[in-house]
């Protein structure tokens, strides 16, 4: 992901106005007027036609950012109204995306195209090319039937003078289950029946128009309340920020959290419970165990190929676990954890230990709300500290790796990993649960996005130094304990 583009400045901007706004002594006027302050009359920054549609499209975003689907706007509704809502809001809205449809360009769906340089040669090598019937000679060029194409781009490879293209959409082709449809006005429309909240259209769309539906209101809310709100950290979150994960913990207080626990205390859990499970499995005779981290995989199982569960783990999340741990630590607390993703907002809807969940995106819009410079912050060690394998399960290879380190001389696994969630690893996983069988390993590591957590679709930082952060932590820590 490009975390230095100008549609993800503009989310930020909005995401920080909309807290400052809270903060402020007067939330509902100032929330109205976000529009009007970044938009003001003859600003010369505009990226839509005129600047009334450019602040028609801002309210869409606030409304997002106070946690409500656009789709559903009454325009006649202004802004200071959505958050009175917001404040008197108990639970936040179940499906935690929305789209903007006055954003979105509207796009072509994804098709393969012959273009003007077809030559209509007498090889005709892209006809011959497609096992489906697809490409037919109209008038002595090619011409490709939409519904017969299954966009195997073997007429692409075929064809010698490359005449022949792939158009494509950004969210559709992002997008491994074609979750993403287009409506009667040819704008995009998520099937909720289907999506499994990767997060992965938030990231191609180059217009912003794919929005997560913010919980920062209801957890500020309950911090000026006074209640205990303790924030609990993915081992992702290492490296997101300036400042090492002891300083975030400060910040995190001096931002109004109670306290502070790392989920990998979690993770350190859920991998000694997985290699319980896995030992037991390969001794009964099964072929393969898959891992069961990650919320847009445990979507995926669920919506796409349920078949697929026997050879799944039944073990809990590490979320599952340090929120449990919390809660009867502390029975009156507020759970908040902060993600890397839009997917863990589909995990926690279903874990009545976990109240609410922000992203990085939104704690770092808190902190500049708050003028609150990590590198600044003095180190705050945690209570129990993670192991070294636990603070590793962000990055690809990092769950697998600390069960293999349980079962460390045990010689019974074979390390496999799928690194993302796509229409090829897809196949992948349906050949598994075809043949009944895995070639490349025995414990298979599944993550939805390429580089684990850390590619998730609400960092802040590039996965390469991100990767290298948490390799640094994890090096100071101690091994996971058998």
């Amino acid at each position: 992901m490009n975390h230095t583009n100008q549609e993800i400045h503009l989310k930020k901007e909005v995401l920080e106005k909309i807290i400052r706004a809270f903060f402020s002594d007067n939330f509902k006027e100032n929330t109205r007027l976000i529009p009007f302050d970044m938009r003001p009359k003859g600003s010369d920054i505009l990226y839509r036609c005129c600047i009334y549609k450019e602040r028609a499209i801002l309210k869409d975003r606030v409304i997002a950012g106070l946690g409500f689907s656009i789709e559903g706007d009454d325009e006649t509704i202004d802004l200071s109204k959505y958050a009175t809502k917001a404040l008197e809001r108990e639970n936040p809205e179940e499906n935690p995306l929305t789209v903007i449809e006055t954003a979105c360009k509207g796009c072509v769906p994804n098709r393969i195209y012959v273009t003007d340089l077809c030559q209509g040669c007498v090889a005709k090598s892209c006809q011959s090319a497609c096992k489906f019937g697809a490409v037919s000679i109209v008038n002595g060029k090619s011409v490709i039937d939409s519904v017969k194409c299954k966009h195997c781009k073997m007429c692409i490879t075929a064809c010698p003078y490359n005449a022949i293209i792939k158009i494509v959409v950004p969210c559709e082709d992002a997008c491994p289950v074609d979750a993403i449809k287009k409506n009667v006005n040819g704008n995009v429309q998520i099937d909720y029946s289907i999506c499994i909240c990767c997060g992965k259209c938030i990231m191609s769309c180059p217009f912003g128009a794919v929005c997560e539906k913010s919980q920062i209101i209801d957890v500020l809310k309950n911090i000026v309340s006074g209640k205990r709100v303790i924030a609990l950290i993915a081992p992702s979150i290492v490296g997101q920020f300036q400042g090492n994960v002891y300083q975030l913990k400060s910040a995190m207080i001096k931002a109004g959290f109670s306290d502070v626990y790392e989920v990998a205390q979690g993770a350190d859990i859920t991998a000694r419970n997985e290699a319980e499970e896995f030992t037991e499995k390969i001794k009964t005779g099964e072929p393969f165990m898959t891992t069961s981290c990650c919320a847009g995989y445990s979507q995926f199982i669920k919506k796409h190929l349920p078949e697929i569960k026997p050879f799944v783990s039944g073990t809990q999340t590490p979320l599952y676990y340090i929120a449990q741990k919390v809660k009867t630590l502390h029975k009156d607390t507020i759970n908040v954890f902060i993600s890397p993703c839009v997917a863990k907002k589909r995990e926690a809807h279903g874990n009545n230990n976990v109240d609410y969940v922000i992203n990085y995106e939104e704690l770092g819009a808190l902190f500049v709300a708050k003028d609150i410079k990590i590198e600044d912050c003095q180190e705050d060690k945690f209570d129990v500290e993670s192991s070294k394998q636990g603070r590793r399960f962000g990055i690809t290879g990092g769950v697998v790796g600390a069960v293999s380190k349980l079962l460390e001389g045990k010689n019974l696994v074979k390390q496999y990993v799928i690194n993302g969630l796509n229409k090829e690893t897809i196949k992948q996983l349906k050949k598994m649960v075809k043949d009944k069988k895995c070639t490349e390993g025995n414990l298979i590591e599944v993550m939805g996005c390429e580089g684990g957590c850390i590619g998730g679709n609400a960092t802040v930082c590039m996965s390469k130094i991100a990767h290298r952060a948490i390799k640094t932590l994890s090096e100071q820590s101690k091994d996971i304990l058998k």
